[in-house]
Order: C-alpha cells, then structure tokens, then sequence
C-alpha cells in the first residue's frame, strides 16, 4: 500500500519579487515577453514569503531555493543582497541561485563577488540557443567564452543551474565531461512542452545521456503548460522518467512559485507530486522532497 509523503518539505526553486521597487525589465508595466505560460500579467505582484507561506498552507517549507529572477543584469549583486536580506527578516530563502553573465568582461570578478555571499551556491545563466527541436544552431554552452567564465565556477566551489530546452542537453552533456568538477542542475525537467508519444521519447533520450554524467542533477519543477491544469496524471509520466533516470538522489521538488501559480495552487501542485512519488520507497520520498535538495544546495537541518 503506498504511503504518500507528509514530511519537511525543501523547494529547490522558487522566487521572491518585488515589481515596484526593484529592476526587473520583464515585470514593468506595460511590458509583454515571449513566455511559455502565456499571459503572466498576473504574478507582475510583490511576492514575498510570508505570502508564499499562506499559499503552501498545511504543507510544512522547511526551507527553500531562491533562483535568480531576471533582475536588471547591470546590478547582478543587488539581487544577491536583496534575496539575503529576505533571508535574515523571513527565514527564507535559506540558499541562493545568483546571476552571472558568464560571458561578460566582468565574469571573474562577478563570480566572485557572488561566491563570498554566505546562501549563494549557485549560478545561473541562461544559454540560449535553438528554439525547437531540429532548429540549426548553438547554445552559449558552445562559446569559448561563455566557457571560460563557466571553468572559474570550480574554484569558488560553486555549482551551476542551466535552464535549457531538452533539445540542447547534447551541449550540456559535452559541458558536464569537460567540468567535471561543477555540478550541473537542470532546472525545470529539461522542458518538455509536447506531451505526444514521440516528443517524450525524444525528450527522454536526451535526458538518458545527460543523466549519464556523474555530476548533474535536475529539478522536477516548471512542468506546467498554457491551458492546461497542473495535475499528478498529466506530469506523472515526466516525474516518474525523471526518477528512473537520475534517482531520487539527483532529483529534487521545485515549485517554481510564484510562476507556477499561473498553472495551478501551490497545495495541488505539492500534493500532485507526493501523489505521483507514493509509490517509491519512503526514503526516496524523502531524497525527492527534502534530502537531494539540501545535500546539492549545503542546507543546514
């Protein structure tokens, strides 16, 4: 008989804005961008964690992930001192994802300043890249400068968050071999957006050899899609692939909220999940939901 998980919770990716007060190009009024969920005119709103606690409701946030929020690239440390300022009113975020723009003049010491920030442990930058499946072209992941920037990341200890399109993972896997060093955590499922037979096969070859490299990690987070209702049948298949890939020791629980919210509430989305995972071992419930997240991120009890 399964046993659906009622344990400490750690959500490996979340965000914290505020639209009115801080540099956030693509929350400004008026402002419409290309965005997978369509419309989000809706979370253009101050998201703080005291109203993330009301959303999760009786789900008990032992602690939780910032992600980088596309804050003003010119001020990537801003972001790093107003996430850790969150962090010291609310108790949450308890780590950081920070922005570095690994292919900028100032990368080095970017990168440095945001490895002395006591909750960063990670960064991101988006590669780019090829918008579909087949499209000709190449990811930032392939610029040797790009790359440089990449290659300093080892020596601050840090790890990094790579959000790409499945399509891209070829890329990924060639980076994961040459850094062996960095571990790599795809954020958001590799995006699968196409649900078909074929498009998830696809999507599933491609994380088979990214999940062949020792040092990467992926997110079960970001799995909604325009029009449709967050619901355990219609992500099940995609979670349960990501556990048989990777393992519940390499897979972690993210609620992408407040972006997620377009898709469905946080209370349906985490039970969603642990309906999806009841069937596995209670110790791999608790990897999924709480012990990958804060072994990869260094949380503390």
């Amino acid at each position: 008989m399964p046993t659906t998980y009622d344990g400490p919770i750690v959500d490996a990716h979340q965000h914290f804005w505020e639209p009115d007060r801080n540099p956030h190009p693509w929350l400004r009024p008026g402002v419409r961008i290309p965005f997978r969920y369509g419309d989000y005119e809706a979370i253009k709103r101050r998201y703080l964690p005291d109203g993330y606690r009301r959303d999760a409701g009786p789900h008990r946030i032992a602690a939780s992930v910032y992600v980088e929020t596309e804050w003003d690239p010119a001020d990537p440390i801003g972001e790093t001192v107003y996430a850790s300022g969150l962090a010291r009113r609310w108790g949450l975020p308890n780590a950081i994802v920070a922005q570095a723009w690994l292919d900028r003049e100032d990368a080095a010491a970017v990168i440095a300043r945001q490895a002395a920030e006591p909750l960063v442990r990670s960064v991101r930058h988006k590669p780019g890249g090829p918008a579909r499946p087949g499209e000709a072209g190449h990811t930032l992941m392939s610029d040797p400068a790009w790359r440089a920037g990449f290659a300093l990341l080892a020596g601050h200890g840090l790890h990094f968050d790579l959000q790409t399109p499945w399509w891209n993972l070829d890329e990924a896997v060639d980076l994961a071999r040459d850094h062996p060093g960095t571990t790599l955590i795809l954020n958001h499922a590799g995006l699968p957006a196409e649900r078909d037979p074929d498009s998830l096969d696809a999507w599933r070859a491609a994380m088979a050899r990214f999940a062949a490299c020792p040092n990467v990690a992926v997110k079960a987070s970001g799995l909604g899609r325009p029009g449709h209702a967050w619901t355990a049948a219609a992500n099940g298949p995609v979670v349960r692939a990501l556990i048989d890939l990777f393992g519940a020791e390499r897979t972690m629980f993210g609620s992408n909220f407040p972006v997620d919210s377009l898709c469905g509430t946080l209370p349906d989305i985490i039970a969603g999940f642990r309906a999806i995972v009841a069937p596995l071992a209670a110790e791999e419930q608790h990897a999924f939901f709480c012990g990958t997240a804060r072994r990869v991120y260094a949380l503390s009890e």
